[in-house]
């Protein structure tokens, strides 16, 4: 038997060959195999996630060793997400629960929200109502209320288990005044009221891409990633229930993937705006509300 290393950077080393290894699918809470092996060690021997790198240089007791090795078998044999494993996934500097109930949070609209939202409004200041349609852990909503301070939002879930573990991430950052959890599929169970902006994540994958993702990725609920035969019936749901859901400057905002092409063809008339995210992905469209009046829709 290969004998354990006995610093951190030993193991960080052996991680990062593991994961090569492996074959392990990245993308959940980091892009390479670097960061998430890092981000597995500190949180399984409980040191801070902002340790200087000197951090590297510790040594690591055959106890440790044992957790470590643990947690690497889990991760890279059994395939659990590491948000699954530590209980938590960051966003938008915000920490958040994760498990099995929910998408692990990763959004693009942790960029829109901070970067890209406030211009398409007429005064951000007074945005009253926000929705989160398919708001899983939550994590959107919370970010929608603290970006709008005076702003009340409703997170809409379809899964029950999914909206338990929303309500445990209202609850850590403090903001069940402002924020409703609501069982609902899309906007059909919600009582009528008329939003400023409907912002979703929905499930857009196609369901022969939902087959056939890495096990990580099929780890998280169906529900939340399976979108039909062409990843857009949540959307075309979405699209129809909007129009009369929103103020007459509301915004419509939908994360699609690799949609993007599809949703051009589809929705043609109502004009959606791509939004630029970081990486050129550019797979956020906001549509106006007086682009979705009936007469107009397409879909």
């Amino acid at each position: 038997m290969t004998a354990w290393p006995t610093t951190l950077g030993g193991w960080l080393g052996r991680a990062k060959r593991m994961y090569a290894a492996a074959g392990a699918a990245l993308g959940q809470i980091a892009a390479d195999a670097h960061d998430e092996a890092l981000y597995l060690i500190l949180r399984t021997l409980r040191l801070p996630l902002e340790s200087d790198p000197s951090v590297l240089a510790r040594r690591v007791s055959a106890r440790e060793s044992a957790a470590l090795a643990a947690v690497l078998r889990r991760r890279l044999v059994d395939r659990v997400p590491a948000a699954y494993l530590t209980g938590e996934a960051w966003l938008g500097g915000l920490c958040f629960y994760s498990d099995e109930r929910a998408l692990i949070p990763r959004s693009y609209f942790v960029e829109i929200i901070a970067g890209e939202l406030d211009a398409w409004l007429p005064d951000p200041g007074r945005v009253r109502r926000v929705a989160d349609v398919c708001t899983g852990s939550g994590c959107l909503a919370i970010l929608l209320a603290r970006h709008f301070p005076k702003a009340r939002v409703d997170g809409l879930d379809l899964s029950a288990p999914a909206l338990a573990l929303a309500a445990r991430n209202v609850r850590r950052h403090r903001l069940g005044s402002r924020v409703r959890l609501i069982e609902s599929d899309v906007l059909a169970a919600v009582p009528r009221a008329r939003y400023d902006v409907i912002i979703s994540n929905p499930p857009y994958e196609p369901t022969a891409r939902v087959d056939a993702l890495p096990e990580e990725f099929r780890r998280e609920p169906r529900l939340a990633l399976d979108g039909g035969a062409d990843g857009l019936a949540i959307i075309r749901t979405l699209l129809r229930q909007a129009g009369s859901r929103l103020t007459p400057q509301g915004l419509v905002l939908i994360e699609v993937g690799g949609l993007r092409a599809a949703m051009d063809r589809e929705f043609a008339a109502l004009e959606p705006h791509w939004l630029p995210t970081a990486d050129g992905a550019d797979c956020v469209c906001v549509i106006n509300a007086a682009r979705l009046a009936p007469a107009r829709f397409a879909g």
